[in-house]
């Protein structure tokens, strides 16, 4: 017979975890439980790419609780179990040891699983994606000087594995299959080309129009074959994006486009199951359009949002999308969504490392960044969607809290 459980959080990372500790904070004294195919309690997963990979920080000291807390807070766990069946009909989840559990509500944070690439030599050891803390550990271990780490891909992790691989004396280079700079499809060409150029400076390679079509070696790898030519490594990061996680949702004839479908307080197409962070395609109030964002600000304020749901609140989906990185010695933070067609206006001097950037479409701004520039979070934040000419924005005579 099934345990019974008021809430079943299926997925025990980022999200997972902030919601459950939402719950309780807003007075929700029902069962829950809280299962997850990690065996870690949930921790910061922005740490792996940072403190984890340049400094070698044990992946424990980013948990957001410890594990007695759970108990103490009436949380039956679940950690290093999947789940294989969800029955929206019936109510309950089906784990992979065969225990079932019935809900009032569950809630989905499965998450995006990295792609990977399909070609001979794929199997090799020393092969990896960044997922989980088990993955960052096992990258960092094979840091050191001299070592050769081929980056596949030139997302945000692709180049935050870069930086922290060089930092600790490895020799980097990272494989494109365009001719255009990292990043240039979020950010346009002219930023694309200075993150480029700032891991240049620091002494990484690019190889682009490579098309990756083998790994080579033994039993682990020992290069990386290209269209463009042979690149040796002892270790390879393939970092080309990720998948929502939403086979689990599929199955129970939840709606899925481009994730799983979910209205402004995070509900699916079934009134008692809910979704959160990378899988959620949801409703966004403030933009008026629908948003699937992976970053971890979305997970914990989607999380605030499911709790308050199923508590009886009022939160939305109210905000900009918004996330960061740290590379080399560049911070920087991105609020907004802006296009490959909007206009780029940056406020200050590239080359001092220290400026501004807004892009601007129809006369409103769309996105707006800070580079090693703090104070501005919020007056950043206030004026995406405001209408604001593209010179006053470039004067930097003009207060940015006054735009």
């Amino acid at each position: 017979m099934a345990e019974e459980f008021g809430t079943v959080v299926i997925g025990a990372g980022l999200a997972g975890g902030t919601v459950v500790e939402s719950l309780r904070d807003a007075g929700y004294t029902a069962k829950i439980a809280l299962v997850g195919a990690d065996p870690a309690a949930p921790y910061y997963r922005p740490d792996l790419s940072k403190k984890v990979m340049i400094e070698g920080s044990d992946p424990a000291d980013s948990a957001l609780r410890g594990e007695d807390w759970y108990s103490a807070h009436d949380v039956s766990t679940y950690f290093g179990t999947s789940v294989t069946a969800l029955d929206a009909n019936a109510q309950k989840v089906t784990l992979d040891d065969g225990q079932e559990l019935s809900y009032g509500q569950a809630i989905l944070a499965t998450g995006a699983v990295p792609r990977t690439l399909d070609v001979p030599g794929a199997q090799l050891g020393n092969i990896h994606t960044l997922r989980d803390a088990g993955d960052a550990v096992a990258i960092r271990s094979q840091f050191g000087d001299g070592k050769k780490v081929a980056i596949i891909g030139g997302g945000w992790i692709g180049l935050e594995v870069a930086a922290a691989a060089k930092s600790n004396g490895c020799d980097v280079t990272v494989i494109l299959n365009t001719d255009a700079p990292p990043l240039s499809a979020v950010l346009g060409h002219e930023l694309g080309e200075y993150f480029e150029n700032l891991h240049r400076k620091n002494g990484v390679n690019f190889l682009k129009n490579a098309n990756t079509t083998a790994f080579t070696g033994d039993s682990a790898v020992e290069a990386v074959e290209t269209s463009a030519g042979s690149v040796p490594a002892d270790l390879v990061v393939v970092g080309i994006g990720a998948d929502p996680a939403i086979d689990l949702a599929a199955s129970a004839e939840l709606t899925t486009e481009n994730g799983v479908v979910v209205d402004d307080q995070m509900r699916t197409s079934d009134g008692n199951v809910l979704a959160i962070g990378d899988i959620a395609n949801a409703q966004n109030t403030l933009r008026g359009e629908r948003l699937r964002v992976e970053h971890w600000d979305n997970s914990v304020r989607q999380a605030e949002v499911a709790a308050s749901t199923i508590s009886g609140g009022t939160k939305t989906y109210d905000w900009q999308p918004y996330f960061y990185t740290d590379q080399f010695d560049l911070g920087m933070e991105y609020v907004g969504r802006g296009g490959p067609e909007d206009d780029v206006i940056i406020r200050g001097d590239k080359s001092s490392g220290e400026f501004i950037v807004f892009w601007h479409r129809d006369g409103k701004v769309t996105a707006a960044m800070n580079v090693n520039v703090w104070e501005y979070g919020d007056e950043l934040r206030a004026l995406i969607g405001k209408e604001v000419t593209a010179d006053r924005l470039a004067y930097e005579q003009v207060p940015v809290g006054e735009l």
